[in-house]
């Protein structure tokens, strides 16, 4: 019976430690107890005592360290068993590097030049090291594996380097001596395959190429070894089986040379065992190189197993690749974890060999991270490749880092398919390391639906109301046809200009649709996704192609769709171009404050216009809060240059029809349009956000403007709060706008804006006519009632009824009033709402009387709720000024950050607010004389922490930086959750529900919900199942609701380069430094140990240490907090 030692890297979760034992023939029915192997000594006795009970004849080692044990070799012949592989005095005199160099000089191979004896000593080091010069590299002097090995190059990396090395070794092999030698720049590692018998015969089985290599640990090997001059072989295999015959070498092992670029070879070691890649070896030859070791190992001679030199010959070529659970961009730092999914590349020419690599499977830091050794077998280097690449693009590995990508890169480089690699191939070869990772969109999607099936919703949601359980399908149209020309047309050809010229001779009225953003904006909390959106925009593109454009951007969608919806804004942008490209898109420009709520540097500003304009839009409706020239100067600039259509926007307040309104005139609007339009706005805009334009004010102003600027079309926005706005928008056409804002009807009144259907059924059949019929305006509608429902949980009917008159009193805007309700019940205002309105009127008076719209609506706001929560009267709020602690807003108003109000400041509330809180006023437009943005910086800044960052990303940044980065972090963890249904988004599937994901054009998910466990694993994590494309699958999330006192290692915060976290699953070597210790950049902090691989953690920045959080032996996990610096 034979006995087979196996090492693997990974056990089934929740088993704890196993031994993997298998053998040939016959089995014990003895019971027997088998116990956790934690030394290699204990190892030795424990596997004896079990091969004993089993009457095991022989134990084959592997390739693992028992491999190379001398005295694990003894002690199976001294317990009567034979070893497969050579006598113990062969492996301990070849697995001493010193001994097998002598053995070396003394067969006539050349070596290296080298230490003669083991060295234990930094001191020794240093010596031979001064004495011989450098580089030179370390080694284990008893074992190998590419572990305690390190190339030093400079004197002061000695000791460091030394250090780390024989810790390595120790720890690896039980001995930390180490050898040393002088270090051969640049040559090719080839070894010798040989296999010799108990009767002194030795032949060798060709040569294989091990130069692609990362920390001296082979990841490609290709035989025989291409380009290979055959005088070269043939004096290598000769010398390496005349050393063999100089030991008495018996059974399989590999003499290991390195060739240099003028042909010379030097002799390195003998590993005295089997070796990871004999594999290919087998393939070239078509000999069993295990079988052979056993039958050699049972006393037959090579003649007898007809394997004489002569008649072995290489046929074909072999390449290995070790598909590692490594992360290659992070300098192939181990991954560990559980693998969420496997699934293997197969077919011709293709062989497998691998442990248990299974979904399920757990991958410790404890063991080698090699997972599979992928092995393909062709007529030439270039076929293999071909194959092997083939096979690992069907790899799917999910859960783990894998080095697939990286290995694609060198299989597709083109010096690894000329043959014409060394050892330092991958060091100069960086390309190999610039790949797209995998995507692992599935497997993120189902740990997000298991997040939220756990911990509830990633969305707060405003109400109690649910979901509802509808799958909503818009009206059918021909997708596959062309849709007709619309409005973007003209732009593309004629420009802005051009397209101006054209609203302004068009003969009927022109709509705007805001279903896409303000609509939704009011009536939903701007809780509207992307997935709704694109679902009807096929049939807006076709039947709704006359449309002037489509509100459908920038404003609060921004921020929210990150925020909130977690999903990319520009995204968004994008793939509305594509399902809509005809008719024209128009967005919300906050002027200089872009669409944040803030000043930024002029340069942000402009670049996100360009920015804008590149992902697809056309038209920028651009305002200011207060109607600030500065502030719309600059925004009118940045549309204009980036080549946009410049909708200068005047911000309404007040009502011009009253004489007693004496603040916001008509004279005041018109000399505002005077500055606009010599600006080089294209169209002029009245933006009346609260819905205060009656329809007199709006015959009186669109008539006024429309008399002063015959040419210039004229866009008129408003809001339908008092049930008024379609009024009002048929007096502006009539009085000559060319252009008004409507909503589909199931999307408007109240706060939203008009609808459309009203508006178009009231001009038809007149000299206005929309020449939109109004069965498409029903189809359409009938889509939106729908899909509606969908967000009942943010419905502004929960707390709103109907339009309300009142705000011709408060005039709160209309995208304002249903948040301003919401925040009001969060705050446990909800009773008070009317008591909140009049507030808004009051703070309204106190702040100057403003005009309301983003962002000084919100200042308004804060002040109103502020006053009802600490009842406070106007007069309350004067009296007190400099004592009061004002929302954030109101300073930020007060202080300058929005610009300057129409009239000034309120006086004396500035000065006694300003001096309260100590805060300098600002003078001007305040993006003035703030630096421009570094976006170079800024995206390297952000590359450090995130991956596929994009230039569209650094923007998202710039202006919301806590959002965006909250926002990459999400989209790195939970994938494309844009692409899941929004009831399933929101509050999860149900159990037993069945649902499709689409997460590209060809790709659709079947996912299936099957259970969540009721027990939590002792992390505190609950398991939930799916069946995936009809697969089993199950993800872990942890219960925050039920780990809240449970003591848990704190983690680094990825956002703040000075948290430094655990870059791998490992146990801490050594802690370097002390809370209160100042370090500089680049200073050893941690040493970390995992696979047998040491890495030692650096000081990211200078600083000084606030927090150690780790001592020598703790076990951390990726990103666990290490050191806090400060």
């Amino acid at each position: 019976m034979l006995l087979r030692v196996l090492q693997g890297n990974h056990v089934l979760s929740g088993s704890g430690r196993i031994a993997l034992l298998s053998w040939t023939r016959g089995q014990s029915s003895k019971p027997i107890e088998y116990k956790p192997i934690k030394k290699l000594m204990v190892a030795n006795r424990e596997i004896i005592r079990v091969a004993k009970h089993n009457d095991v004849d022989a134990i084959h080692p592997g390739y693992g360290f028992l491999s190379e044990r001398a005295d694990f070799a003894q002690a199976c012949q001294d317990a009567g068993m034979r070893f497969v592989g050579p006598s113990p005095e062969v492996v301990r005199r070849m697995g001493d590097k010193v001994a097998a160099r002598r053995a070396a000089i003394e067969a006539g191979v050349r070596v290296v030049p080298g230490t003669d004896n083991p060295v234990t000593s930094t001191e020794e080091a240093v010596q031979f090291c001064q004495k011989h010069g450098l580089p030179v590299i370390f080694k284990a002097a008893y074992g190998g594996g590419g572990r305690g090995m390190r190339v030093v190059r400079n004197m002061e990396d000695v000791e460091e380097s030394f250090q780390r090395a024989t810790s390595e070794a120790k720890a690896a092999f039980g001995d930390g001596a180490m050898f040393i030698e002088r270090f051969i720049e640049n040559p090719r590692h080839i070894e010798v395959q040989v296999m010799g018998d108990k009767s002194g015969n030795v032949v060798h089985l060709y040569e294989r190429d091990c130069s692609v290599q990362r920390r001296h640990q082979k990841v490609v090997e290709i035989a025989p070894a291409p380009n290979l001059d055959p005088a070269v072989r043939d004096q290598m295999t000769a010398d390496a089986v005349k050393l063999c015959k100089h030991v008495g070498y018996e059974n399989a092992g590999t003499v290991e040379f390195l060739l240099d670029d003028k042909g010379q070879y030097y002799f390195i070691e003998v590993n005295a065992r089997l070796q990871v890649e004999h594999t290919v070896t087998e393939e070239i030859t078509g000999i069993d190189l295990v079988a052979t070791q056993i039958r050699v190992a049972e006393g037959l001679t090579l003649q007898e197993l007809d394997m004489t030199q002569d008649k072995i010959e290489p046929d074909g070529c072999s390449i290995q690749c070790r598909l590692t659970t490594e992360d290659p961009a992070r300098g192939f730092q181990p991954d560990t974890g559980r693998i969420e999914v496997f699934r293997s590349g197969e077919g011709m020419g293709i062989r497998l060999d691998g442990a248990s690599a299974f979904a399920g499977a757990i991958i410790s830091p404890y063991y080698d991270s090699l997972l599979v050794k992928v092995i393909a077998t062709a007529r030439d280097v270039q076929a293999a490749a071909s194959k092997m690449n083939r096979a690992l693009r069907e790899f799917r590995i999910r859960g783990v880092k894998t080095n697939i990508p990286f290995l694609l890169n060198v299989l597709e480089n083109q010096k690894f398919l000329s043959g014409t690699i060394d050892t330092n191939f991958i060091d100069e070869n960086p390309q190999l390391f610039q790949y797209q990772p995998s995507q692992n969109r599935a497997q993120k999607l189902l740990n997000y639906l298991g997040q939220v099936l756990v911990n509830g919703p990633s969305t707060p949601l405003a109400t109690p109301l649910q979901p509802a359980v509808v799958h909503v399908q818009p009206p059918e149209v021909d997708v596959i046809a062309e849709p007709p020309r619309g409005w973007k047309y003209i732009i593309d050809t004629e420009g802005p200009e051009g397209f101006a010229k054209a609203v302004r001779q068009h003969p009927g009225l022109l709509l705007m649709d805001t279903t896409f953003r303000d609509a939704h904006q009011s009536l939903l909390a701007t809780r509207v996704r992307s997935h709704d959106l694109l679902k009807i925009s096929p049939y807006v593109s076709h039947k709704l192609s006359n449309l002037y454009a489509l509100e459908n951007w920038g404003g609060a969608t921004f921020d929210v769709a990150m925020r909130f919806l977690h999903e990319c804004p520009w995204q968004r942008l994008s793939d509305m171009r594509r399902m809509v490209p005809n008719i024209p898109f128009q967005m919300l420009l906050r002027g200089a404050n872009g669409v944040g709520y803030t000043s930024y540097p002029d340069n942000v500003v402009k670049e996100f216009c360009n920015l804008s304009v590149q992902a697809g839009m056309d038209i920028f409706r651009v305002f200011d809060s207060l109607n600030y020239i500065p502030n719309l100067l600059l925004g009118v600039e940045a549309a204009g240059t980036a080549g946009g259509v410049v909708e200068a926007a005047i911000c309404y307040s007040g009502d011009i029809s009253d004489p007693s309104r004496t603040k916001y005139t008509l004279p005041y609007y018109l000399d505002i349009a005077e500055e606009l339009v010599k600006a080089g706005a294209h169209v002029l805009s009245i933006k009346d956000m609260a819905g205060l334009l009656r329809p007199q004010a709006a015959s009186t102003l669109i008539a006024a403007l429309r008399a002063k600027y015959p040419q210039i079309p004229i866009h008129v926005h408003t809001h339908d709060t008092a049930g008024a706005g379609v009024a009002s928008m048929l007096r502006c056409a009539e009085a000559g706008a060319d252009v008004v804002d409507v909503a589909v009807d199931s999307m408007s009144g109240m706060t939203s804006q008009p609808s459309m259907g009203a508006v178009v059924a009231s001009l038809q059949r007149t000299e206005l006519d929309t020449g939109i019929p109004l069965s498409t305006v029903s189809d359409y509608s009938a889509y939106w009632e729908q899909t509606r429902t969908l967000y009942a949980p943010f419905e502004c009917t929960t707390t709103m009824r109907s339009g309300n008159a009142d705000v011709y009193l408060n005039e709160i805007p209309g995208g304002q009033y249903t948040n301003l309700q919401f925040q009001a019940f969060s705050l446990g205002l909800g009773d008070k709402f009317e008591k909140v309105k009049q507030a808004y009127r009051e703070a309204n008076q106190v702040l100057g009387d403003l005009i309301k719209v983003t962002p000084s609506s919100k200042t308004v706001g804060d002040l109103a709720q502020f006053m009802v929560q600490n009842n406070l009267s106007a007069q309350d709020v004067l009296l007190r000024a400099d004592e009061l602690s004002f929302p954030k807003s109101v300073i930020e108003f007060l202080q300058g950050q929005l610009g300057e109000p129409y009239g000034g400041y309120p006086e004396p509330l500035r000065s006694k607010v300003l001096a309260h809180m100590r805060v300098e006023p600002i003078e001007g437009r305040p993006g003035a004389n703030l630096e421009p943005m570094d976006f170079a910086a800024v995206k390297s800044s952000l590359e450090e922490r995130f991956s596929n960052i994009s230039d569209f990303d650094v923007m998202s940044y710039a202006m919301y930086p806590d959002v965006a980065s909250q926002f990459f972090q999400f989209r790195e963890k939970y994938g494309p959750v844009d692409k899941l249904d929004t009831r399933i988004f929101l509050v999860g599937p149900r159990v037993a529900e069945e649902f499709e994901v689409t997460i590209e054009r060809g790709k659709t998910l079947h996912i299936k919900t099957l259970a969540m466990a009721a027990d939590l694993t002792p992390n505190g994590e609950r398991e939930v199942f799916f069946e995936l494309n009809g697969q089993l699958r199950s993800v872990f999330i942890r219960d925050e609701e039920a780990t809240k006192g449970m003591a848990v290692h704190p983690k680094a915060d990825p956002t703040n380069k000075l948290s430094v976290g655990s870059p791998m699953n490992a146990n801490v070597l050594d802690v370097r430094v002390s809370e209160g210790d100042k370090v500089t950049k680049g200073q050893p902090l941690v040493v970390l140990s995992a696979m047998k691989m040491e890495m030692v953690v650096q000081a990211p920045a200078d600083g000084t240490v606030k927090a150690v959080e780790v001592g020598q032996g703790t076990k951390v996990t990726a990103d666990d907090l290490l050191v806090t610096l400060e």
